[in-house]
């Protein structure tokens, strides 16, 4: 930044706010080219279906993000724009995909393992009437 020039359009105030604004810019940029370089179809194939609905949401929050910047940016206030409405059911859905993402990453209980268990560690008392059953069948011999 040191090198740059300082236009004198704008305060001198936000010059360190645009030029980072401009650096974002040029990331996002070649994010987008990288993504572009690869056709959609490609990418897919490649992904299962849970990881597919991942990258179709991302794309689609970031898309209506630029979309609420651009209307920031025209003067339009974005809250009060149908954007906010999609922006909010997307994160719906992305909350969705985590859901099942998390279930998938949950630990399975093993139902006859923890029955066994619990079956094996309850102290079950011997009945009375076995003890004497057993020894008058052993005193008869």
């Amino acid at each position: 930044m040191a090198g740059e020039e300082i236009n004198e359009d704008y305060p001198v105030e936000i010059h360190e706010y645009l030029s980072t604004f401009e650096n974002s810019i040029g990331a996002v940029d070649e994010m987008l080219k990288t993504m572009m370089s690869v056709s959609r179809n490609e990418l897919l194939q490649k992904l299962d279906p849970l990881e597919q609905a991942k990258v179709d949401l991302v794309s689609a929050y970031t898309l209506n993000s630029m979309f609420w910047v651009y209307l920031a940016t025209q003067g339009v206030n974005p809250k009060e724009h149908p954007v906010k409405q999609e922006l909010e059911r997307i994160r719906v859905y992305m909350n969705r995909v985590k859901e099942i993402t998390d279930k998938k990453k949950a630990g399975k209980l093993d139902r006859g393992a923890a029955s066994r268990f619990v079956k094996n560690a309850l102290w079950e008392p011997k009945p009375k009437n076995a003890s004497k059953v057993a020894n008058k069948g052993k005193s008869k011999n």
